[in-house]
C-alpha cells in the first residue's frame, strides 16, 4: 500500500518512513511508503511527522504524518503561502502546527513574510502576513505561544509574535539593529541567544554588507520592546561558522554559561589602510578552531580558542591558498568537566574550566 495526496505537483519521490519499538526485543518493524512532492524540510514533534515540499509558484505543500507508539499513518495535507526556511521554522503546539514563511514574488522581486496557525487537519485558522515587505526570514524560534523572527535587508528586526490565540497571532514588540542572527536558541525564558552576521549599511543602495560573526543576547523580558543585552564580534568580513546554518555546530549549557561554535576567522589589518576600511573589504583569513565563551544574562566574553590544524597547515590557510582541511573543527560536546572538540581527521580534549590541553586523537592515523 503506498499514500499519494490528492494535491501533488508532479515532481513526486518515494519516502518509506520506519517505526520500531526499541524498548521490545521482540518488536518488529513497521514501515509506510508514500508517494509525495520532493520534501525540502522536516519537522518531528513527539507524535507527528511533517514533510514540506515548494513548487514553482511561492507555495509550500505540507504532509502530516502520525508515528505514535510505532504506527505509521497518514494524518492530512495542506498549503500555505510562501516558503519554508528550516525546521525552526516550523513547530507543533496543544494541537496546533504553526509555520512561518517568506512570501517572494520571483516576477517583481517583492517579498513579505507570514507567520499560519493550522489545526489538526493542516486547514489555516489563523494568520500573520505581510511582515517586513521587501525583507525575508534569517532565523525563526517558536517557544511555547510566542514566536520570534528575524528578519533582513538593511537592519535586523527581531519581531516577538504572540500565539496564545491560534486564530489571531499579533505582533507583541520589534528591535531593529545592525546585522542579523541566522539561529536563534532559547537561553531562558525571556532570552534568546542569536548567531550571525554584524552588517554595515551601504553608502548607495538598498542594502547593507555583511562583516564578522557576531552573537547576540536578546531580552525579551518586556515583549513589546525587545532589547540587546550584549553582543560580541569575531573577524572581519568573510569570517565564517558551520553553527550559522547548522545547529548541531552550536553547543551551549546555560549551567555553565559555556557557548562554544567553530568558526573560520578572517581578519583585516587596519594599518594596511590610509583612511576607514571599505565596508566591502574581505579580510584574511588567520584562524580555524573552536570559540570558547562565556555567557550569561550579564554579558558576553571570549574566553579562549582551540584549533586542531598544525603550524604549517595555519600558515597555509594564512597564505590565502586555504582548503577545507580534515582538521577543521566541526563539532564540539563537554562530558563532566572535559570539553572535546571534533573535527574529520581528531579529537582534541580539553579542561572544560582552564581549556589547557589533555589528549589529542588523530584519526588519519
Amino acid at each position: 500500500q503506498i499514500w499519494c495526496p490528492n494535491n501533488t505537483r508532479g515532481w513526486m519521490e518515494y519516502y518509506t518512513i520506519a517505526g520500531l519499538d526499541i524498548q521490545n526485543s521482540e518488536a518488529k518493524l513497521t514501515t509506510e511508503t508514500f508517494l509525495l512532492d520532493s520534501a525540502s524540510t522536516i519537522y518531528v514533534s513527539p507524535t507527528n511527522l511533517y514533510l514540506t515540499s515548494q513548487g514553482w509558484s511561492s507555495e509550500t505543500t505540507i504532509t502530516k504524518i502520525g508515528i505514535t507508539e510505532g504506527a505509521i499513518t497518514f494524518k492530512a495535507n495542506g498549503t500555505v503561502p510562501g516558503y519554508v526556511l528550516n525546521q525552526f521554522s516550523m513547530d507543533e503546539y496543544n494541537g496546533y502546527f504553526r509555520v512561518a514563511t517568506t512570501d517572494q514574488n520571483w516576477r517583481t522581486g517583492s517579498s513579505g513574510n507570514n507567520v499560519y496557525v493550522l489545526n489538526e487537519n493542516l486547514e489555516t485558522v489563523g494568520k500573520l502576513e505581510k511582515l517586513a515587505p521587501g525583507e525575508e526570514i534569517y532565523s525563526a524560534r517558536f517557544m511555547g505561544e510566542r514566536c520570534y523572527l528575524v528578519t533582513f535587508k538593511k537592519v535586523d528586526p527581531l519581531f516577538a509574535i504572540d500565539l496564545s490565540d491560534p486564530e489571531n497571532p499579533t505582533v507583541l514588540g520589534k528591535l531593529k539593529i545592525p546585522g542579523y542572527s541566522d539561529y536563534l536558541h532559547p537561553y531562558d525564558e525571556n532570552t534568546l541567544i542569536g548567531i550571525g552576521k554584524e552588517t554595515v549599511e551601504a553608502a548607495e543602495g538598498d542594502f547593507a554588507w555583511y562583516q564578522g560573526v557576531k552573537v547576540s543576547l536578546f531580552d525579551v523580558t518586556d515583549v513589546a520592546n525587545p532589547r540587546e543585552l550584549a553582543k560580541i564580534e569575531i573577524g572581519s568580513r568573510g569570517t565564517d561558522s558551520p553553527a550559522l546554518y547548522d545547529h548541531h555546530a552550536f553547543l551551549f549549557s546555560r549551567a555553565r554559561n559555556l557557548l562554544v561554535i567553530p568558526i573560520l576567522e578572517a581578519s583585516i589589518d587596519e594599518n594596511d589602510f590610509s583612511g576607514e576600511v571599505p565596508a566591502n573589504f574581505y579580510g584574511e583569513y588567520t584562524y580555524q578552531g573552536a570559540y570558547v565563551f562565556s555567557i550569561s544574562r550579564e554579558g558576553i566574553e571570549l574566553r579562549g580558542t582551540i584549533t586542531h590544524i598544525d603550524d604549517e597547515n595555519m600558515d597555509l590557510l594564512k597564505s590565502g591558498y586555504w582548503f577545507d582541511s580534515e582538521y577543521s573543527v566541526e563539532r564540539s560536546l563537554y562530558i563532566e568537566e572535559n570539553l572535546y572538540t571534533i573535527s574529520q581527521g581528531m579529537i582534541k580534549i580539553n579542561n572544560l574550566e582552564t581549556l589547557t590541553e589533555l589528549a589529542a586523537i588523530n584519526l588519519g592515523e
